[in-house]
């Protein structure tokens, strides 16, 4: 596809409407269609591509095209990637520009082409990133003006492409950090900082629309001699497989966490907090055993409003209530205020 109109433009203009795109741009798909469709039509061209790097395939993949009959990209993609002869494909490879490349377009046209690398640099050192490359048909001698427009376009489209990387990767550790700050790290359960608000959130509407709440804390029976008598690594594939349970056990309506060393909270919204309780109790007694050593748990239950009307009043009642569960040996499960 020829732009006449920015063919004939100054390359100054050129290039000022190229850096509006970037310093003010949409997406990053949008924007680099855009400096796609400016640089072919700036050099005369009928047909465009940018191709990039994709680590995890380990091939070249079109990012962008113009130019193109409907249901031609996926050949000619496949047909770059698949030929490491193909000037764009040696371009990507050797960061070397190819200038005056003999090709055929889709319906059989001769084409020449021309093809320039695009490269980030970070921290002084750079790195390829695919490439920029663009086809006229017929015959075309590429002139210097050509290749300095060129040159410019592909420092524009891999600077595109970068920050959109790199916007990407920022999303992506916000996200990271977010999840980390919620998250306990060796159970992948929430924290006790996360529950604690989701406890208080569950009370206050228990309290609104009158509905029962259960509030149960387990403890892993014996793990502190299990971490002195096969060592801690073992002890934390107790944990693991506890809270593998926990969250495999427990319905959709409820929260679990870790809430201390070797003990995990659950929120039951609901009056059926026993019946979760004893099927937890239940399933993890049925796990095969770790190192030898059979894994259970004890659970103490206490309920909103009966045995508490806030969040702490809840936890204490559930902790009094795991006391009188341990004494009665491993396994147990106690209600809060029960005789």
């Amino acid at each position: 596809m020829t732009d006449r109109a920015s063919r004939d433009s100054a390359p100054e203009i050129v290039l000022a409407t190229a850096v509006a795109i970037v310093a003010r741009g949409q997406t990053p798909d949008e924007d680099l269609a855009a400096l796609l469709e400016l640089a072919t039509g700036a050099v005369g061209g009928n047909q465009g591509t940018v191709f990039l790097w994709d680590a995890e395939r380990g091939d070249l993949v079109l990012a962008a095209a113009v130019g193109f009959p409907e249901g031609a990209q996926a050949a000619y993609e496949a047909d770059v990637a698949g030929n490491p002869d193909h000037p764009i494909a040696r371009t990507a490879h050797g960061q070397t520009a190819i200038l005056g490349a003999e090709s055929v377009r889709p319906d059989g046209a001769p084409m020449i082409g021309a093809t320039w690398p695009l490269r980030v640099a970070h921290d002084g050192v750079e790195e390829p990133i695919g490439a920029l490359a663009v086809s006229r048909a017929g015959a075309w001698t590429v002139s210097e003006s050509d290749t300095t427009l060129l040159a410019a376009f592909a420092d524009l489209i891999a600077v595109t492409v970068d920050r959109a990387r790199l916007t990407a990767m920022a999303s992506e550790r916000a996200e990271w950090v977010e999840r980390i700050a919620h998250t306990d790290a060796l159970t992948g359960l929430a924290n006790a900082r996360t529950l604690s608000r989701v406890l208080e959130l569950e009370v206050a509407r228990a309290g609104r629309q009158g509905t029962d709440l259960s509030v149960v804390l387990f403890d892993i029976d014996g793990l502190a001699a299990a971490n002195a008598d096969v060592g801690p690594a073992v002890g934390d594939d107790i944990l693991r497989e506890v809270a593998a349970v926990l969250a495999e056990t427990v319905r959709l309506v409820d929260t679990v966490a870790r809430w201390g060393g070797d003990e995990f909270l659950l929120v039951a919204p609901g009056p059926a907090g026993m019946i979760v309780a004893q099927r937890v109790l239940d399933a993890v007694a049925g796990r095969p055993a770790i190192a030898g050593r059979a894994c259970t748990v004890s659970a103490g239950v206490a309920r909103f409003p009966a045995d508490g009307a806030s969040s702490e009043e809840l936890v204490t009642a559930a902790e009094a209530a795991l006391r009188m569960a341990k004494a009665t040996g491993p396994g147990a499960l106690a209600a809060a205020g029960a005789a």
